[in-house]
Parts: structure tokens; sequence; C-alpha cells
């Protein structure tokens, strides 16, 4: 299939961009390179990235489960191994044992047992000797399990050669010692500050807008909102401890409304600011009194949804909507009765609202229900990021609840009727959508396995689809943004801004 995409260029990029904020550095004098691991994120991967010290460019790339607390290149062969683990909160000590091939780029992860081991220090001896210290199982009854662990020599004739969870429990099994728990992440900055003091911790930009004249706005992790010129310099960033999440710009673009990251389990109110685009400067802020997500409607104002709960997986953000939509849980059932929960797709019209108003939590009163959530009968479905097409239809990203995680299949883009909200065609895939937007004749949306997919809008069929890279190297984006007809504005985990080109059908060839 041909894929008429392109990136045009690239805002954000710097040295290390890959690793992010750099929690461990390990270096091999004699091919030149380091190894480089970034901050684990709550319900994400860390990333390790393997860079020339000599034109610090990104050789490899592999995306980590578990925090990375050790790693070692191989003597001789192009390997690295990569330790990784963490508690489960519970009782284990989970984690995995990496084999990254550093010339094909393809991890390999080695441990047999489906929880691992968290695996803490690593150690070639010789070519055919890999040296494991590693945690306990588990903590049950066992006081120092936090200071204490095991260790095991691990021995193959061909590391090159080893195969998926090919070392089993026999082969790190050892005796008990003293397993120190080191923070690396002081000597890892200033490791790749003496090969460039350009780098910066950027991640995790989560929306994205162009304004008229060409400068382009963004929320991200630890920055509430950052404007770029036309030039590809950054103007200006208002730092802020968690980051900014949904934006939207005012009709004068003077100023832009932006709503505050504040996880739940800090207990910090949310709250929603409005700033200068000139600089940056505070103009007003309004703090909601329950958890709410920032909409752009239809007709370029903001306006507040209720969000359901703080964390993502329940609120339904759907931009350039005539009405607010939300998702609503409703108990149901007393004292005698079982309590029975349904969740409804509802809206709320704009007409009676002044505009004031929309920047308040609409009360229950106001929202209408249009149909069930979940089409199917028993399944539970979380919301995510969607849109109102020129047509009027809804089109959002979702997922299937399951007791074991995302299932095949059970992550959905669906549109459905403006009036009623049924289904009008469902497409499913198995990984989480970033970032979903559309324009005239595209529904264009971003997956966490790096995936870009371009679907028709009149049956949900797949135009195109190509996984993102930035240089040859897997890039995740975490946000997506229709700056023009033919132009798209993706935001990356590693904290790049890509400014990308969408050919038509006739014009692709000439793209590639």
């Amino acid at each position: 299939m041909t894929v008429p995409f392109r990136i045009d260029r690239v805002l954000g990029d710097r040295p290390f961009a890959e690793a992010g904020d750099p929690t461990l550095a390990v270096g091999d004098e004699r091919r030149r390179l380091l190894a480089v691991a970034g901050t684990h994120e709550f319900g994400s991967t860390a990333p390790v990235g393997v860079y020339g010290t000599d034109d610090l460019a990104c050789r490899a790339l592999l995306r980590a489960r578990y925090p990375v607390h050790t790693m070692a290149f191989h003597p001789t062969l192009p390997l690295l191994v990569v330790g990784t683990g963490g508690y489960d909160g519970g009782y284990f000590f989970e984690g995995e044992l990496l084999l990254l091939d550093l010339e094909t780029g393809m991890p390999t992860s080695l441990i047999e047992h489906e929880l691992g081991r968290q695996v803490l220090g690593l150690e070639w001896l010789d070519e055919q000797a890999l040296r494991v210290l590693m945690a306990p199982p588990d903590d049950w009854q066992d006081k120092d399990a936090w200071a204490e662990g095991h260790v095991a020599v691990v021995r193959r004739l061909d590391w090159s050669a080893v195969r998926s969870r090919s070392i089993t429990s026999y082969d790190l099994a050892g005796p008990r010692v003293s397993v120190p728990r080191p923070d690396g992440r002081e000597d890892a900055r200033r490791t790749v500050s003496s090969l460039s003091t350009d780098w910066d911790p950027r991640h995790n930009v989560r929306a994205v807008e162009e304004l008229s004249d060409g400068r382009i706005v963004a929320t991200l992790d630890g920055v509430q909102l950052e404007s770029w010129l036309p030039s590809g310099q950054r103007h200006w960033a208002v730092p802020d401890e968690e980051g900014g999440r949904d934006l939207v710009i005012a009709p004068d673009e003077r100023s832009a409304w932006v709503s505050l990251v504040r996880p739940e389990w800090k207990e910090r109110p949310q709250a929603v600011v409005r700033l200068s685009l000139e600089d940056g400067a505070l103009l007003d802020q309004i703090t909601p009194f329950v958890p709410a997500s920032l909409v752009r409607c239809a007709d370029g104002l903001p306006a507040l949804a209720p969000a359901g709960s703080v964390g993502e997986r329940s609120a339904l953000r759907i931009r350039r909507g005539s009405r607010i939509y939300a998702r609503e849980t409703v108990r149901e059932g007393g004292e005698r009765n079982l309590e029975r929960k349904e969740t409804w797709l509802v809206a709320a019209d704009l007409e009676p609202m002044q505009v004031a108003e929309r920047l308040r939590e609409p009360s229950k009163a106001e929202f209408r229900r249009l149909c069930p959530y979940s089409w199917i009968p028993g399944e539970t479905h979380f919301a995510g990021a969607g849109v109102e097409t020129v047509q009027g239809g809804l089109v959002h990203a979702g997922a299937v609840y399951h007791g074991h995680g995302l299932q095949p299949g059970g992550s959905f883009v669906v549109r459905r009727e403006p009036m009623n909200g049924e289904p009008v065609w469902v497409f499913r895939t198995g990984r989480k959508a970033t970032g979903l937007d559309c324009d005239a004749e595209t529904i264009y949306v971003a997956y966490d396995d790096g995936e870009i997919v371009g679907l028709n809008p009149h049956d949900g069929t797949v135009r195109w689809r190509r996984h993102l890279a930035v240089g040859a190297v897997p890039a995740v984006p975490t946000a997506l943004t229709v700056a023009e007809p033919g132009r798209l504005l993706i935001g990356t985990s590693d904290g790049r801004i890509l400014d990308c080109s969408i050919a038509s059908e006739t014009d692709s060839d000439c793209l590639l």
C-alpha cells in the first residue's frame, strides 16, 4: 500500500531525544557507543537509546516495560543486555532481562518465567558468561528483600543465538548476597552533558495547534504551554510541575486555554488557565469542582466537559463539537436492590448556554442521553479522543475493558450517528489510540505502538497506514492535529513536534 506521508520539519529535536530524562548511562569505548536509559512512566515504558559518541546519532532503541536498573555491552558481539524490573505493590519483584541486537535493533526478552525477575546488576565475565544480580522473587516474610538478592552466572556459547524466554529458573538460581540499589541519574546527566549541553529532558507532547501566523503552540509534561516561531526557534515556555494537557486557542489568537495535569493521587485540584500567546503570561484561572476535559467547540470557543474521573480512560474529548459530549455512568438501585451501573453517551446543546457558562461544569440537567455508551451488551467501553466531522458525524476512539488488560481487537475507533449515537462503523486494533483528528477526506488516528492510520470517514476502511519514524528511529505519537487539509502536526513521547505532509491519492507517488 502506498503511504502518502512524510515528515517535513521537526521541532524540539536535540541530542538524546529518544531517551528523554536519563536515569542510567553506560559506555562502550571500543565501539564508541553510549547506552542511555530514560525515565519509566506509570502505564508506559522506559526508553533505552544507543548512541554513537562521535555524532550522537541514535543507532538503536528499545522500550522496556519496567524501569531500567543496569546495562552492559557484550565484549565482542554487537549486543546490549538490559536489566529491568519493579515491585508490583503486593508481593512480587517483576522484571526482564533484555538482549538488544545493535545491528537489527530487535530486542529479545530472555527469562522464561511469566513474571520474570527484577534484574539489578549485569556484568560480562567473558564472551560466554554473564553475571546477573537479582532481587528476590518476592518479599513475603522477607524483611531483607529490599537490600539483598541473588547472584547467578548464566553461560551461553553464542549469545547472538539465544532464543526468547530460554533462561530458566535453574539458570538464575544462586546464593543470597547483598545487592545495592544505586541511583544512576546524576551520573547519567553528567555523562550526556559532557557530550552535549543541548540535551533537554522533554517528553509527552499532549496537544499541539498552529496559529494563522505560522507559530505552533503545544502542551507537554513539565510545561503548561510553549510557543515556537515559524523559524523553528522556541519563543517561550511556561514551566509547570506536571504540565499541560488539553489546549484551545481563542478565536482572536491572543490567548489560549490550557487544562493542567493534576494526578488524582496527589490530591491537587484540577486547574484550567488562560495564557497570553504573546509571552505566556497568566491571564485567568478557574478551578473546576469536578474532573473536566477542555474541548474546542465547533464555533471555536472553549468548553468544559465532565470527565467522570481524573483518569484519562473515562474522559471523552470531542473537538469541534456542535454539542458538548460526555460519558456518564448512572448508578441505579436501592437498599433492597443490587446496584446497577449504566454508562451513557450524553450531550448538552450549546445554544442555551452563555459563553461564560461553557467554562463551568454543565449541570446534569443540561445533558440528555443519546444512547448506551457501549453498543455491545455486557461490554464496558473506556473513552478517548474524538472529533465531530464536517458532515456532522461523531468519531471517537476508545477501548474495551478486560481484566487482563487491552486485548487483540479491544481498541476501537467508532463513527456514531449524530442524533442518536448509534454506530455506523467500527475500526478495531489491539493498540491504544493516542490521538485522533480529521479533515474532509480522512480520519487520522495515532497509536501507542507508533502507527498512524488514515481511515475513510464514510465506512471506516483503511486508506493507508505507516509506523512513525524520525531519522529511521521509531517514534511514539502522543498528540495529533490536522493543521490544514493535507498537513498534520504530531507530538511524540520524546517531546518532539513533527510537521507532516499528507498527499492526495493522485499526488502520493511524488512524496515517496
